[in-house]
């Protein structure tokens, strides 16, 4: 699709995402594989993932990070402290790129920047949490395509009027499940904040609490000439 600038994204349910940049870089954003209710049984395999992006610490965020890791050896790129945590329960990575916010970094064919989220993070350690540093946003810019804000799970906040100044994103990945994130409503107005002239929903409908759905964010955004783009579990935009 022309508004993603030959870029190829993937939903693989809730919030994790698979992209293909046009020089061909596989990028795994938040891999919940086994466990996840609404995971497409036929997309568990990849032929390579080149990066990971973790955006928090959350188990329906990083539950298959360590296995992904181990079985393809990708750069992956965390909050410092989730980095600290996953290394030590043995993290596989050709390069761990742990960060921190309003940091950027170059990897492959792709820019990525740290930006705030608002939300909690920790990961569990021998079924209890451990504080994994705090949740983050990241802005993702590959070469020769559009700038691409993936929130994370987040609430609504003023600063994200910062995120339009600093970055311009063009398209904007936003939870719109409510109950843990922003619902409709609120992602509406993020949308607005933000500066994007493309949505795309996630978070949503994998558990009967997150009621929140596309067409109650469309609603919200009609007459702002912001375009709602509902994906497809496992289904590739292009």
């Amino acid at each position: 699709m022309s508004r993603l600038g030959g870029i190829t994204l993937t939903w693989l349910g809730h919030a994790t995402l698979h992209l293909k940049t046009a020089a061909g870089t596989a990028i795994l954003i938040d891999p919940w594989i086994d466990g996840n209710p609404v995971y497409p049984a036929d997309k568990k395999k990849f032929d390579k993932v080149d990066v990971m992006l973790l955006t928090h610490g959350h188990m329906d965020h990083t539950g298959s990070a360590l296995e992904v890791a181990k079985q393809h050896n990708p750069a992956v790129v965390c909050m410092v402290e989730l980095g600290d945590l996953l290394e030590a329960q043995g993290l596989k990575s050709r390069k761990l790129i742990a960060m921190n916010l309003g940091g950027t970094t170059h990897v492959e064919d792709l820019e990525i920047s740290m930006v705030e989220a608002r939300h909690s993070s920790s990961y569990m350690i021998d079924g209890k949490p451990v504080y994994a540093g705090p949740p983050t946003g990241l802005i993702v810019k590959p070469e020769n395509g559009p700038v691409i804000y993936f929130a994370g799970d987040t609430s609504l906040f003023s600063d994200m009027k910062l995120i339009k100044a600093l970055y311009a994103p063009e398209v904007a990945v936003l939870p719109i499940g409510d109950f843990y994130t922003m619902g409709p409503k609120h992602a509406a107005i993020a949308a607005e904040w933000i500066g994007a002239k493309t949505v795309i929903p996630i978070h949503f409908g994998t558990f009967p609490v997150l009621r929140g759905r596309p067409d109650a964010l469309r609603e919200a955004l009609d007459g702002k000439g912001i375009d709602v783009l509902e994906l497809t579990i496992g289904e590739p935009t292009a």
